[in-house]
């Protein structure tokens, strides 16, 4: 009789290779799951923050006001100002100046839904909108009502250190004149949440 080789594992190999996958899993699994709550946090904080560059730039082209606010129906056809910033915001011609968009009259420029699970927003005031003049500039307390200067952006891990020494939490803060920024430094997060008196998550 002709003998025949036959390959495989041996048992062996089998549990050498089953304990190398689970080292690997434990180690690459977690560091999935940061790079994924990380990427979530930079799109939201970036989103809002790319919204404020399109509404002054708009506000200088258009010569008119445009608003930022925040909308609980940002994806609708009627979506007006409303609600809190993790439910969405809008952009919008704000031709009368009053914070408030008619769909017939008031162009939407720009809708961004709500924020992904788990992000919360942090906002000082609790303002809802800002508001950019004709000039391009911004107009603070419009109508009595409270601009909005900062909003943290935070998830379970709240202000704690990331990977590369920055916060895992994103500080927003918008000047009077309307000049949007985001910082990352885990003390300035810190002392902007101490001005609000909130905590975050």
């Amino acid at each position: 009789m002709n003998n025949t080789n036959q390959g495989g594992f041996t048992l062996y190999e089998l549990m050498v290779t089953v304990t190398i996958v689970g080292v690997v899993l434990a180690f690459g699994i977690p560091n999935m799951r940061q790079f994924t709550q990380n990427s979530r946090m930079a799109a939201t904080a970036n989103d809002l923050h790319s919204a404020f560059h399109v509404a002054r730039g708009e506000a200088s082209r258009a010569k008119q006001n445009i608003t930022i606010c925040a909308s609980s129906n940002s994806m609708t056809a009627s979506a007006d100002c409303g609600g809190t910033w993790d439910q969405g915001f809008i952009v919008f011609l704000d031709i009368d100046g009053n914070l408030a968009r008619s769909a017939g009259t008031e162009t939407l420029l720009r809708a961004n839904p709500a924020a992904a699970d788990g992000i919360t927003h942090v906002v000082a005031n609790d303002a809802t909108y800002f508001m950019f003049a004709a000039t391009g500039l911004g107009r603070p307390d419009v109508g009595g009502n409270t601009a909005v200067s900062q909003i943290v952006f935070c998830d379970q891990r709240g202000n704690a250190n990331g990977p590369s020494g920055d916060s895992t939490a994103r500080l927003l803060v918008v000047t009077p004149l309307g000049r949007a920024t985001i910082l990352r430094e885990k003390g300035t997060v810190t002392e902007a949440l101490s001005d609000m008196s909130k905590s975050c998550p």
